[in-house]
């Protein structure tokens, strides 16, 4: 079968960062690709994209984008460290739900759900663990409690008719990204970026593109009955490095100082835990600059062991930190130029 020859995709949020590169390089193989997306994006009708628009949570356009799919990735989602529980609960649970049953509608035989490792997070330290290790018994922000429902709900419809994989990239980056490292340099040029704890602890980080790989690798292995279906993975660089070395590195490209206050992590998370309470109080605009989420997140190690996703999927990531950096660095060189000429 030639590469044409194959069904059409569908990428729920083909316009958004991880989406838009998936897009790419489904492309880039002679795929005919669909994005359901709420806006219209040029870049995907520059490399011919079909583009429906509407909302994950309507079940008609939901259903308007899968007619006629034979895979669909479902990478659309509401992220954040705050927010409404009603509204991460909109997009990502009733979101997914909605997907799953357009796939039965329509008869799509592929599901492949773009998840987190968040999932599994504790709070505590995670160093090496692989996918055996369980949901965690409570959540303290809604994209992680949401997403872990997503995840289970599309893991247990996988059947004969409808095989599902959960993919679970950490902290996707690269030139192009719309919410790690802007907020990482809002922070720092506001002089309210802070290391948590005494710590350096290491983490894993996952490359736009690596993520982008194992999510077309999934779909060319996924079938009903195939050795992946119903099973989740984890995905990152498998190259942990110390956490603050790397936002260091990702503010010196940035032109910014290395980030050196430090706040103690039980006041970090006692800070986080009384800036919720007020925010959610007083109904106040915008996000708390610490939640305990955040706390926890940036003072514990979180790195995975990625043998199933070698084994099961073929994955290596083909573009290493350094490159990515490289990558990083010439983007926003040209962004910059750009913006000194406009």
């Amino acid at each position: 079968m030639s590469q044409d020859d194959r069904g059409r995709v569908l990428i729920t949020g083909g316009g958004g960062f991880l989406g838009s590169a998936v897009a790419r390089m489904l492309r880039a193989e002679g795929r005919a690709v669909r994005s359901l997306a709420r806006t219209r994006h040029p870049a995907l009708d520059e490399i011919g994209v079909e583009q429906i628009q509407g909302d994950i949570a309507d079940p008609a356009a939901v259903s308007q984008a899968v007619r006629g799919c034979d895979t669909v990735y479902h990478v659309a989602a509401m992220a954040g460290i705050w927010g409404a529980y009603s509204s991460y609960h909109r997009t990502n649970v009733v979101g997914t739900q909605n997907v799953v049953a357009a796939c039965r509608e329509h008869r799509v035989p592929r599901l492949i759900y773009t998840s987190s490792p968040s999932v599994v997070f504790t709070g505590h330290d995670l160093e090496g663990v692989d996918e055996t290790a369980p949901y965690a018994d409570h959540y303290d922000a809604a994209y992680p409690a949401t997403k872990a429902i997503a995840e289970k709900l599309v893991l247990a419809s996988n059947d004969a008719s409808l095989a599902t994989v959960s993919l679970r990239p950490h902290l996707i980056w690269g030139p192009g990204d719309n919410n790690i490292l802007p907020r990482v340099f809002d922070r720092a040029r506001a002089g309210r970026l802070f290391r948590i704890g005494d710590k350096n602890p290491l983490i894993d980080l996952t490359y736009l593109d690596n993520a982008a790989l194992a999510h077309v690798l999934a779909g060319e292995r996924l079938a009903p009955g195939s050795p992946i279906a119903g099973r989740a993975y984890f995905i990152a660089q498998d190259q942990p490095v110390p956490l603050w070395d790397m936002v260091n590195q990702f503010l010196e490209i940035a032109g910014l100082p290395p980030v050196r206050k430090a706040v103690p992590r039980p006041l970090a998370i006692a800070i986080g835990g009384l800036m919720e309470a007020v925010y959610g109080t007083l109904r106040l605009a915008g996000e708390p600059r610490m939640t305990r989420f955040l706390a926890r997140e940036l003072s514990t190690a979180h790195w995975y062991n990625l043998a199933a996703a070698r084994r099961d999927l073929g994955y290596t990531p083909t573009v290493s930190i350094e490159e990515g950096l490289r990558r990083l660095a010439e983007s926003m060189r040209a962004d910059r130029s750009r913006n000194n000429g406009a």
